[in-house]
């Protein structure tokens, strides 16, 4: 065996998203020989990639089936998180993504969707911040059991700096953090407008691969002055089978579609898309319809995220300040699992497809 003949096998072997051979890809490194042992890494485009098991399977099978039918394969992973940002970087300079989880409507899940979509992110081995944008109704305080505690402040010349609170892994931001809860936010849209825009440059948000941005629901000046103020890789869209949401949500990606904006659309998740009760966990029952979101994501021609269940334990993980991905329904989990999975491919398609990201301009 040599270096060459493995390289050359690991050549039929295809990234399944980006469409090409890991070697054109450059993402094969540090092979090593000795005898029939043969090892070496593959370098992926995230540290959460759902595809890590099959590109293994696939390697072995090449080195086996056109070197050495008596190898021994090792495959290692690292990462080399995919970003697509054209700015200058000089604001959250360190995040490799930005991804806004938005909603037509209030009520679907949308924060829920959030939280546990950065836990997912995180599981599989990314580093995740979690800002909660929403500043009328902010969650994350509640769902990440972290009411009443406040974020430390540092010093970065001459500044001051808000360093964000970690739970689960997970760097958070909330304006739920530096508010007294029992007070109400009564601000004018541009005054909120500028809270954004200050959890976007005074907060510590050092190297991430993925900052989840969780939007306030409908479409509005948050909204804008995010997209005017980050380079927002791609925003998922969250609603329910129900009519009345998919009125809204299809407001949501006109926004997001049309010319004035144009940031692309990861996909959308259908929350709460049957009922399953515990005892009866083969059960499902549409109480809200069935499949709205996945005819609206056809109608658009979006790509579909999957189907989040409404199971009793996601509302008491959530009020309890512990989200579905660290609980112990497995059900939840899975659904979750599912959805950021395609989600990271599409992030993953995007940055190696789509034009580079950069600010949007609002010409309307």
């Amino acid at each position: 065996m040599t270096e060459a003949a493995i390289l050359q096998a690991l050549s039929n072997v295809q990234e399944p998203d980006l469409g090409k051979d890991l070697v054109t890809l450059n993402m094969v490194k540090d092979i090593k020989i000795d005898g029939n042992n043969v090892a070496f890494t593959i370098i992926l485009t995230t540290p959460a990639c759902p595809m890590k098991d099959m590109m293994r399977k696939a390697s072995e099978n090449a080195v086996k089936l056109l070197v050495n039918k008596e190898a021994v394969v090792t495959v290692s992973f690292t990462s080399n998180t995919t970003s697509n940002r054209k700015d200058a970087q000089q604001v959250l300079g360190g995040v490799k993504n930005i991804i806004a989880v938005v909603s037509g409507k209030g009520g679907v899940g949308k924060s829920t969707v959030s939280a546990n979509l950065a836990l997912a992110l995180a599981e599989g081995g990314a580093s995740v911040g979690l800002m909660d944008a929403d500043i009328y109704g902010p969650s994350v305080p509640i769902m990440f059991g972290v009411r009443g505690e406040r974020p430390m402040m540092k010093d970065v010349n001459g500044k001051g700096v808000i360093i964000p609170l970690e739970k689960y892994g997970i760097k958070l931001m909330s304006i739920g953090l530096l508010v007294d809860e029992r007070n109400a936010v009564v601000w004018r849209g541009p005054m909120a407008s500028s809270a954004i825009k200050q959890f976007v440059t005074d907060v510590d948000w050092s190297e991430l691969d993925y900052l989840v941005i969780d939007m306030p629901p409908g479409t509005g000046d948050i909204h804008l002055t995010l997209m005017q103020t980050v380079p927002v890789t791609g925003v998922v869209i969250v609603t329910t089978p129900q009519a009345v949401a998919l009125a809204d949500a299809k407001k949501g990606i006109a926004m997001f579609a049309q010319a004035q904006i144009n940031v692309p659309i990861i996909g959308l998740v259908e929350n709460m898309a049957y009922f399953t009760p515990e005892e009866l966990p083969n059960n499902k029952y549409y109480l809200f319809g069935k499949e709205g979101g996945k005819r609206l994501a056809d109608e658009y021609d979006l790509p579909f995220l999957g189907q989040v269940p409404l199971v009793q334990s996601i509302r008491e993980g959530g009020d309890a300040g512990v989200p579905a991905m660290v609980g112990t329904d497995t059900l939840s989990q899975q659904a979750f699992r599912d959805v950021t999975a395609t989600a990271v491919r599409n992030i993953a398609m995007r940055n190696a497809n789509v034009p580079k990201t950069k600010m949007i301009e609002v010409t309307a």
